[in-house]
């Protein structure tokens, strides 16, 4: 097992969402009080443009949201990129990487959600996915050299054709180590699938592969990413929210299909400025279902 099973699933924001600071809040600790009225109980700080936070205010937001029961994830900076041949480029990913576990370590929380890599212009793909499992197999050395070995990596499934991470090609990935456990972006899958996420049945088609090459332990709790997304021929164009009629994927059959499941995963919402409300409504949904 890589961690405690956990039966009690999570739902929060990717950040903090526009009505947040609409209500007169400035900082991130004082998130944990509005998150918990709303009965969210995760949240995951982006350090999508490098990890930039100080020791001590992160410990700060810790307090605060451990006092809370809100768990914190982290994502890795975006311009990650496993798949770059060359060395010195691989050895500036490795470390973005090392500093979002120390930074989440800060956190009092374990995981960190990265992007794997990008095909470029390689005209066969199994080339620089390859170069991408070599890479995470020389990662999780460096990080065991570095570290306490006590991290969850969480790559994600991506929603641009030219993005290394479909949900076949991440599984591979968490196959490396009992540390690796996919980041399942369900707005991503639904791009790169041109909207085919349609049915319950879609979505536990994606979930029941994944437990049955990585096993429930793995799976038990896996992390999730969900959005409403537009996309177009070559995949992901922009988050959308909940209010969106077009382009999906639906919530309601994504709870329906891990309660039939039976998972309990960590889902970070990355609507587009409604994170925390469209999280809600998530979770009141999955309420209402399991009738808690």
């Amino acid at each position: 097992m890589i961690e405690k099973i956990e039966n009690k699933i999570r739902f929060g924001p990717s950040g903090n969402c526009q009505r947040f600071y609409d209500e007169g809040y400035k900082h991130t600790y004082q998130a944990a009080q509005w998150l918990k009225k709303l009965d969210l109980n995760a949240f995951e700080y982006s350090f999508g443009r490098g990890v930039n936070i100080g020791e001590d205010t992160a410990k700060v937001i810790a307090k605060h949201m451990g006092e809370c029961d809100i768990e914190v994830s982290v994502h890795a900076p975006y311009y990650i990129n496993l798949a770059n041949p060359e060395p010195e480029m691989i050895a500036k990913s490795f470390d973005y990487v090392l500093n979002s576990i120390k930074a989440v370590k800060h956190f009092s929380g374990k995981r960190v959600v990265l992007h794997s890599g990008v095909q470029g212009k390689e005209k066969d793909r199994d080339v620089p996915v390859d170069r991408v499992v070599q890479n995470f197999r020389k990662l999780m050395e460096y990080l065991d050299l570095n570290t306490d070995g006590d991290f969850i990596l969480c790559p994600e499934t991506m929603g641009k054709y030219s993005q290394i991470g479909n949900y076949q090609e991440i599984v591979s990935l968490c196959k490396i180590d009992r540390r690796i456990i996919p980041c399942l972006d369900f707005g991503h899958m639904n791009c790169t699938l041109q909207g085919q996420l349609q049915k319950v049945e879609d979505f536990k088609a994606i979930l029941n592969y994944c437990i049955e090459h990585l096993g429930r332990d793995k799976m038990q709790n896996v992390h999730v990413h969900f959005s409403q997304i537009q996309y177009g021929k070559a995949g992901e164009i922009r988050h959308l929210t909940f209010e969106d009629k077009v382009f999906g994927p639906s919530y309601k059959l994504f709870i329906e299909a891990i309660i039939d499941c039976k998972l309990s995963p960590f889902v970070i919402v990355e609507s587009n400025g409604t994170q925390a409300d469209d999280a809600f409504t998530m979770s009141q949904y999955f309420k209402t279902l399991v009738r808690l």
